[in-house]
Parts: C-alpha cells; sequence; structure tokens
C-alpha cells in the first residue's frame, strides 16, 4: 500500500465515525422528543392535581404555566380519598380494587386451566376448541354487549360485584396465550410426571403451573389494565353507587353546571397508582415473556 494511500483511508475512516456520531446524536434526539410527548401530559396531570384552584387549572391549559405550581397543596387528594361523604371517592377506589382482584384471581386460574387443557389434555376435538377460541378473540365485544346486559338484569345480578366480575373472567386471548406457553414446554416433561403416576391436575398445578411465571404475569398486568379501566359495561350494569368503580366516578366531577378539574385531576393520580403498582411489580417477568415471544417469533 502506498503513503497516499494510508492518509485517504484514515478520512474515510474518520468520515464514518463522524456519520455514526451524527446518526446516534439523531437517534437520541427523536428518543427525548418522543419521551417528552409521552411524559408531558403525565407531568402536566401532575402538576394540575397539586393546585387547588379549578378555575386556574382551566386557564393554565395550554400554556406552559401548566406545567408549573407556585403553592402546591394536597387539599385535592384529601378531598376525593374519603370513605364517605359526598364525594366518597375512597369507596370508589375500594370498589375498584376489589373488582380488579377477584377479576384477575379467577382468571389466571380458569384461563390457565383452559389453555393447558387444549395444550396437553385429552379432551377430543381440541383443535377445533382451539379455532372457535380464536374466532371469539376477534368478535369485539361491543357487538355482545346488549345481549350481556339483557342476560345479566334476567339472572338478577345487576348493581352487584359479581355482574362487573364474572362475565370477564374467561377470556378466549388469555386462554389462547396460555395455551401458546404451555404448548412450547417440553413433551417430555409431561410424559414423565405421568409416568410417575401424576394426575392431569397435579401436572398443571404442580410442575407446570410454576414454570408459566411469564405468561401468569402478561395476563395479570393485561387482564388488570382491562378491568381496571371498563366504563361503558358498569354504566350499563349499575344504577346507584354501591359497587361502581372508580372509571365511573371521575365521571361525576364533569357535571353539566360545573367541571372539578381540581378533584378529577388528583383522583386521576390515584387511578394511576394501583394500576402502575400491578405493572412494576410483573415488569420483570412481563417484560422476558415479550422479549422471550419476539425471539421464538
Amino acid at each position: 500500500m502506498s503513503d497516499l494511500a494510508i492518509p485517504t483511508l484514515q478520512t474515510k475512516a474518520q468520515r464514518e465515525r463522524s456519520a455514526i456520531g451524527s446518526l446516534r446524536l439523531v437517534q437520541t434526539a427523536c428518543v427525548l422528543v418522543i419521551a417528552l410527548v409521552i411524559v408531558s401530559p403525565l407531568f402536566m396531570l401532575l402538576i394540575a392535581s397539586l393546585k387547588d384552584d379549578r378555575f386556574q387549572i382551566l386557564a393554565d391549559m395550554g400554556s406552559f404555566r401548566a406545567f408549573w405550581v407556585s403553592n402546591p397543596t394536597l387539599s385535592n387528594f384529601a378531598e376525593v380519598s374519603n370513605l364517605s361523604g359526598e364525594l366518597a371517592f375512597g369507596r370508589y377506589l375500594l370498589n375498584s380494587l376489589f373488582i380488579l382482584g377477584c377479576t384477575v384471581g379467577a382468571g389466571l386460574i380458569v384461563n390457565s386451566m383452559a389453555g393447558f387443557v387444549l395444550a396437553w389434555g385429552t379432551l377430543r376435538g381440541r383443535a377445533l376448541v382451539l379455532s372457535l377460541v380464536i374466532a371469539l378473540y376477534v368478535i369485539p365485544q361491543e357487538s355482545i354487549i346488549m345481549p350481556l346486559v339483557i342476560m345479566v338484569s334476567r339472572a338478577g345480578m345487576t348493581d352487584t360485584f359479581a355482574v362487573q366480575i364474572v362475565p370477564w373472567i374467561a377470556s378466549p386471548l388469555y386462554i389462547f396465550l396460555f395455551y401458546q406457553f404451555f404448548a412450547q414446554l417440553p413433551k417430555e416433561l409431561f410424559e414423565a410426571a405421568e409416568m410417575d403416576g401424576a394426575s392431569v391436575f397435579r401436572i398443571y398445578r404442580s410442575i407446570f403451573l410454576p414454570l408459566s411465571l411469564p405468561a401468569l404475569a402478561t395476563v395479570s398486568i393485561l387482564m388488570g389494565i382491562e378491568s381496571w379501566n371498563q366504563y361503558l359495561w358498569p354504566i350499563l350494569v349499575t344504577q346507584t353507587d354501591y359497587a361502581r368503580p372508580i372509571a365511573v366516578a371521575i365521571a361525576t366531577f364533569f357535571g353539566q353546571d360545573s367541571i372539578y378539574w381540581d378533584r378529577a385531576m388528583a383522583a386521576s393520580v390515584l387511578m394511576m397508582i394501583p394500576i402502575l403498582a400491578l405493572y412494576l411489580a410483573f415488569q420483570r417477568w412481563f417484560v422476558s415473556s415479550f422479549v422471550g415471544s419476539a425471539m421464538k417469533g
């Protein structure tokens, strides 16, 4: 190689390093912009919940003053946390927590058992049942919600906690997720347990279920979010405040005569905390489940 070629190669390497550095700078800037767009509404919500003047909150919206509070106060949180009284927002929060816990707890048992039977059971026509489960998943919930309202009404379940839990325990999506996870486990594991004389239920409970932590975490989070954000269904099947969840209670702050932005903001912050805690509790398995699915896909 001639002496003239060496500076040419060095210049080319410098240009490549410069191009890579510029590309990383642009990528970092794009990530920061996306993060800012996602986080700014949450930050504005938190700031607004610390303001005690609902008219000032409305006036600050659309300007940079929405991201600043000069005299922060927790009075809004104190008002909406009451378990009794005019707002009784704390009671709605407990209602939602109860509905969430029962739906997710029962859902994990029912959907995982159904997924296990479809993957390893001896039921005839499993392929047909699996096809039916997948077909049910693509049907929009809104298309069957009115017949479902009539059914629970005739069963005398309206205005109860059960009517907000029972219809949403079994889900085609979660059955299919469990089926996929169980079907990927080694066949030798099932056969070895079967040779030891273990029943199908014991194989499910003692061997397969403890191995399905990523699937359990994924279903817990997705099912929890779905249950927590239910709004249309509680509106249709509840007439009193006895069993109504928090999502419906927030709507009461937006009346025809006035809108209580301060209380609504504080209630929205409180509404985020349980579902965020659920995600953080299962985050490790939730992420590993999606990463594993992506690698296998």
